[in-house]
């Protein structure tokens, strides 16, 4: 696939995108950039929190991790609807009625100003190192197809990418990124719907046909029961998704402040509760094209190095019809700008709102810091996504996972101490309760095959992460409650 068309299809993309986005909002004032204004309808959220769920991660990475991992994937999907009903029937309400602009507010309510102003630099911290590897990966993906033939070095395609990012979301924030998600939802659903139909064609397969050969095949085992200390063991994929999606969906500034942007807190709820089923439905059909893909390769004799390579490959590489590389490239650009502008969003909103804060100031005072604070991000994200490209030695979704389950422990922590109990505790060590759960959690992690018995941890760190968080507030508590 030439470069050209890669640069065409992109262009393309990006001026519908600004489109949809002027027209979302250009209207915007802040009420507008943080909150959608409280009148987003649930539908189109629930449709765009499809997109927002799915990365460039999920989308390059997941058909790839089937030949390690099979389906055992869908175990912690499981996990996810669960974590997203307590979200939708706990969390919701909550936030809503307290009528907060940032979910972190909340800390401060309840227990203070350092505990508040802890949560926000660990949430800080994980969304800008989240997104950032995520964002590395898609601009990996572009370094191959585009900016590397092109002679244009990673650092140049990185702040190419970052100012596009920048450009659509600096004015409407969250009342755009409703609408630009839902053109991402989209452009990701056709394109691997297109995707499986000429790869299943390819290989001379009917619909029905292609769903036995998924079926059949020993990539597809979805449930693992036999070994506790492996880590695609049932129970821990599955607690580790109930945890982890509270706490990168209920805990993350970046998506609950789509669902916040809905009516009031019930139609909120009907967003939840669709999205997370329409999520399992789309993450399935990224699996099975992962297990065609590999079918595919096997047939061409193609061979990769790398999981995440094999998507790319086979998508742009000339095996199939140029209509198959351009929707690769539609829904990997769809899905990354997307994910990487609502978390700049996000970033913007919680640093303006948390760490700087907003009060005594009128509506241009803070349309001002919040555009200064929407420059410095991006800037800072770009540097971040440049070292990454430096550093990286591991698998990407594999990355993002272990970062969340140590820098969004400590903020479920605290929640849930919160949520769970009524003790009021002191609010100057909820600085260093919260660094040295990781760190334990870090020590346990790096000795727990010899500690105990061969005993892998997987994900479910978070957990752990989160209780020992936990336990430190409580050794810091009062005598009184609240």
């Amino acid at each position: 696939m030439s470069p050209f068309i890669v640069i065409l299809t992109i262009a393309l993309y990006f001026a519908l995108l600004f489109l949809v986005s002027w027209l979302a909002g250009r209207r915007a004032d802040n009420a507008g950039f943080f909150t959608g204004n409280r009148r987003s309808p649930w539908y189109v959220v629930a449709f765009a929190m499809i997109g927002a769920s799915i990365s460039g991660v999920t989308y390059v990475s997941v058909p790839g991790m089937v030949t390690a991992s099979s389906f055992g994937y869908l175990q912690m999907v499981m996990g996810f609807i669960v974590g997203q009903l307590i979200i939708a029937f706990v969390l919701t309400p909550l936030f809503y009625r307290m009528n907060l602009t940032s979910i972190y507010q909340y800390l401060e309510n309840r227990f203070g100003v350092s505990s508040y102003r802890t949560g926000a630099w660990f949430f800080f911290l994980s969304k800008m190192l989240g997104a950032a590897v995520r964002l590395y990966l898609v601009c990996l993906t572009l370094q191959l197809l585009v900016f590397g033939p092109l002679g244009v070095p990673f650092i140049g395609n990185v702040v190419i990418t970052m100012l596009l990012i920048w450009l659509y979301t600096f004015r409407g924030g969250v009342k755009s990124l409703v609408w630009t998600d839902s053109l991402k939802t989209l452009c990701l659903v056709v394109s691997v719907v297109l995707c499986i139909y000429y790869i299943g064609k390819a290989l001379g397969l009917t619909a029905g046909g292609m769903v036995q050969t998924v079926a059949d095949s020993d990539l597809s085992r979805i449930f693992f029961l036999d070994d506790v200390t492996e880590k695609q063991y049932f129970w821990k994929q599955f607690l580790a998704g109930i945890f982890t999606t509270i706490a990168m969906n209920g805990l993350d500034q970046d998506m609950m402040q789509r669902n916040l942007s809905c009516r009031n807190s019930r139609e909120s709820q009907l967003n939840l509760m669709t999205s997370i089923v329409l999520q399992f439905v789309v993450i399935a059909l990224f699996l099975s094209l992962g297990v065609l893909l590999y079918l595919f390769a096997d047939s061409r004799g193609i061979t990769i190095q790398h999981s995440d390579e094999l998507f790319p490959l086979v998508a742009t590489g000339g095996y199939l019809p140029v209509v198959v590389g351009v929707m690769f490239v539609v829904g990997l650009t769809s899905s990354a700008y997307s994910a990487a502008g609502s978390a700049l969003t996000a970033l913007t909103t919680s640093f303006t709102v948390d760490i700087l804060g907003t009060r005594g100031q009128d509506e241009q005072q803070t349309a001002r810091r919040r555009n200064r604070v929407h420059i410095a991000m991006a800037v800072l994200m770009a540097v971040v996504i440049f070292l990454i490209g430096i550093l990286n030695n591991t698998s990407v979704i594999d990355a993002v996972y272990t970062l969340a389950s140590y820098t969004y422990g400590p903020i479920l922590g605290m929640f849930a101490f919160g949520i769970l109990t009524r003790r009021r505790i002191r609010d100057r060590y909820a600085p260093l309760v919260c660094l040295i759960a990781p760190v334990l959690c870090f020590v346990l992690q790096q000795n727990s095959e010899a500690w105990f018995g061969g005993y892998q941890f997987s994900y479910e760190i978070l957990i752990l992460n989160a209780l020992f968080t936990f336990i430190g507030l409580l050794l810091t508590t009062r005598n009184k409650r609240r």
